[in-house]
């Protein structure tokens, strides 16, 4: 088969494409904005990347065109095909009809659900599988440094898969994740997050709700018991088995850790199953821990086997990933884009940083960060930012034409705060603050114009 992907270096077109290349289909695609990593690792696999969405692509006849939910009605692709009346699914449908539920070749199907740490536990979960002997295949919303690599078919029975809920495509405003139909489904946690396509918490948990519908009698959903959005999805209705993780100890059943993020048990009500020593800091990656394990040891994975393989997790690539240093000044490469992600990110950094050798007055955080996610462009949670970025030393923002003002939203945090209309101002911005010692914190979700390569060649030069 022959496919052509619109919106293919999204991290789970881009993952798509891979799996597609991997099965020994022809694939290319289109898009626009291609940044690393997700470009270098298509053109890696052989896959042509074309720029933009001219309709001039329609002569290349696939079989079918694979649409990501960022095309909309009115790009000149779109509507070229669709006046063709040529042949186009979704990219979820796609994995599901091709991949998850081949007839030839069914899966065991591991979900993971959450607006935060999705694509973490979802690479945790992957590896305690691989490291189990599993040989798991998964599909990943960035690149795991266990594997390399953002998706692949794997030769076991089990895949593991990132479950976003945002929308499918123009022509499916569904969850993405309604297509997976799990067998293990993690529930990690909930917020208000999409604000363009949700207007509330509400619409949020409703589509968890379909989510868990899809989820068999002989399934398990792992959910996060400390989180209070995820019990309501639950009370409306659950028709498999629960296992709750973050739990207190004296409730039996669920599980739950007894020492710091860093190092800790993992417990069974009191009873201990595993150990977890590994260099990741944060009550969110404990939390992430619990939810992999739990998930795990439905596929047969004995915790304690599990809690072992996670000693040996690399995590993913920008997460807290170190880009280089110059001048004295460290600059590191983080995903976050929503408030609680943001403010988790700096509080990881400084616990990092308190806990490091040599660290002291000097280590101050520097959080460079720009409103990109379209809940951010929208501005619905712009009040949310001076808490989001309260435990940075000082912060620097990109004013993008988002129709309000960052200025504005950062006024509480007075002199701490900077914004600037280019990156260029942006990064000259912050080489004029930094001072040796400093660890600068960019975040974002896209590549937020090559910010960390000029940051790093500026600090040099200075």
């Amino acid at each position: 088969m022959y496919i052509h992907i619109l919106g293919i270096c999204g991290t789970f077109m881009g993952g798509l494409a891979a799996l597609a290349r991997e099965a020994g289909h022809r694939v290319t695609g289109c898009d626009a904005g291609v940044y690393p990593p997700m470009s270098d690792q298509l053109r890696a696999l052989g896959i042509e990347l074309i720029e933009g969405f001219g309709a001039d692509q329609l002569a290349l006849k696939p079989d079918i065109f694979v649409i990501g939910n960022v095309v909309t009605r009115g790009n000149p692709l779109m509507e070229a095909l669709l006046d063709a009346g040529s042949a186009y699914t979704s990219g979820p449908q796609w994995l599901a009809e091709h991949v998850l539920h081949d007839p030839s070749n069914p899966r065991h199907v591991l979900a993971v659900a959450g607006t935060h740490g999705k694509t973490t536990t979802t690479s945790m979960l992957a590896w305690i599988l691989e490291s189990a002997g599993l040989k798991p295949g998964f599909l990943v919303g960035g690149v795991p440094q266990n594997f390399g690599i953002s998706a692949r078919l794997g030769d076991g029975k089990c895949f593991v898969i990132e479950a976003d809920e945002y929308d499918t495509a123009l022509f499916d405003k569904r969850s993405k994740f309604v297509h997976y139909r799990p067998r293990t489904a993690v529930l990690n946690n909930l917020e208000h997050d999409h604000a363009d396509i949700f207007p509330d918490l509400a619409a949020i948990e409703t589509q968890f709700h379909h989510l868990v519908r899809t989820v068999p009698a002989s399934g398990r959903l792992v959910v996060n018991a400390r989180d209070e959005a995820l019990q309501r999805v639950l009370k409306r209705g659950c028709w498999s088995e629960v296992l709750r993780f973050g739990t207190k100890r004296e409730e039996p059943g669920g599980l739950c850790a007894r020492g710091e993020p860093h190092a800790f048990d993992v417990l069974r009500g009191s009873l201990k199953l595993g150990r977890v020593d590994w260099p990741l800091l944060g009550e969110h990656n404990q939390m992430n821990a619990l939810a992999a394990i739990g998930a795990a040891e439905h596929v047969g994975v004995a915790p304690d086997v599990a809690a072992k393989a996670l000693g040996s997790f690399e995590n993913v690539r920008r997460r807290m990933e170190l880009r280089g240093e110059a001048g004295g000044v460290a600059v590191y490469d983080d995903f976050a884009h929503h408030p609680t992600a943001m403010r988790t990110t700096i509080g990881g950094l400084r616990l990092k940083l308190e806990r490091g050798a040599g660290a002291g007055p000097a280590s101050r955080i520097l959080a460079v960060f720009e409103p990109r996610s379209n809940t951010m462009k929208l501005g619905t949670m712009k009040a949310q930012l001076p808490w989001a970025l309260e435990e940075a030393d000082l912060s620097f923002c990109l004013q993008g034409d988002y129709g309000w003002s960052t200025r504005e939203a950062l006024a509480p945090l007075g002199a701490r705060a900077t914004a600037a209309d280019s990156v260029e101002a942006l990064v000259a911005a912050v080489v004029r603050a930094a001072r040796p010692g400093d660890h600068v914190l960019c975040m974002s979700n896209g590549g937020f114009g090559g910010i960390h390569d000029k940051l790093l060649k500026a600090l040099a030069a200075a």
